[in-house]
């Protein structure tokens, strides 16, 4: 049986734990990504501290034996999580380590994060591997503006891009969620706040989602790079805006911390991922779709 939402309220720093120094480790496991979002500049690297940089990938074994390491070394961490850096369900690997991870630490909560675009096909496979709380980035519901967040996705072997490919992905994320919803997993909707291009449209995500089961919901502001580079960050008063129109419909999350997807520690309180993960190198390495 899964944490309830009141659970991870209480042991997931992701759903307000932090306050009960709850920890958490990332898995880096997850290798590639199927979709192009025009902000997103994953990287392999030891220095930044954003979503998607991650010091190295890590084989399912490998990351097994760094929860180990890592509980040792900090036993606040209550969460395993895979959040990248490429899509958790464009491969096996996450499913993988959730096994292993499983049979090796049971009680620990199993935290997943994904674009959604596969996650319509593959929500039974969420289910089957009993994750806790699963993750869903969604930037807009309405194509015309989610084509303007992202190029393009890689569907089935295909490049499909403009707003032929953001209907596809909005659609199967949407359906995805109420599958995975329906089975009683807690879902939190993460939404990068791009003042300019989905500002005034944030109050429709979180109804939508809202109605199709998501439990919480997350606004991270823009960090303006890659193709989006030249885009305003939301300023203070733009994210508590966009908190409050979203709060109509679903619970709001306010303590998000940017982290790496090999982060280790209680968030804002202790962070381990330079020893679990022996960071050395300061070398910026492209990490390419597909």
């Amino acid at each position: 049986m899964s944490n309830t939402y009141k659970d991870l309220q209480n042991s997931h720093p992701c759903f307000g734990g932090h306050k009960n120094n709850a920890g958490r480790i990332h898995l880096p496991v997850s290798p590639g990504c199927n979709i192009a979002c025009r902000f997103c500049d994953r990287t392999i690297n030891d220095v930044e501290e954003r979503p998607g940089v991650t010091s190295k990938i890590l084989t399912p074994e490998e990351a097994s034996e760094i929860v180990g390491k890592a509980l040792d070394i900090c036993p606040d961490i209550k969460v395993a999580g895979i959040a990248g850096p490429g899509d958790t369900l464009a491969s096996d690997n996450a499913f993988n380590t959730f096994r292993i991870i499983k049979g090796k630490y049971p009680d620990l909560i199993k935290c997943m994060s994904t674009n959604g675009l596969l996650l319509n096909e593959r929500a039974q496979d969420v289910i089957d591997v009993g994750i806790d709380s699963l993750t869903v980035t969604v930037n807009a519901i309405d194509p015309k503006i989610e084509a303007k967040l992202n190029s393009f996705i890689i569907y089935h072997g295909k490049k499909i891009e403009g707003e032929e490919g953001a209907k596809i992905l909005i659609e199967n994320q949407l359906e995805g969620i109420r599958k995975v919803a329906a089975a009683g997993i807690t879902v939190k909707v993460n939404t990068v706040l791009v003042p300019d291009i989905n500002g005034e449209h944030i109050e429709d995500i979180a109804k939508a989602v809202s109605a199709a089961g998501a439990k919480i919901y997350n606004i991270i502001p823009l960090i303006p790079q890659h193709e989006l580079k030249d885009q305003t960050a939301p300023t203070c008063k733009d994210i508590e805006g966009a908190r409050l129109k979203a709060s109509k419909y679903i619970d709001v999350f306010r303590h998000c911390q940017h982290c790496r997807a090999d982060a280790v520690g209680v968030p804002g309180k202790s962070e381990f991922g330079d020893q679990i993960y022996q960071r050395r190198l300061n070398a910026k390495e492209t990490f390419s779709h597909g």
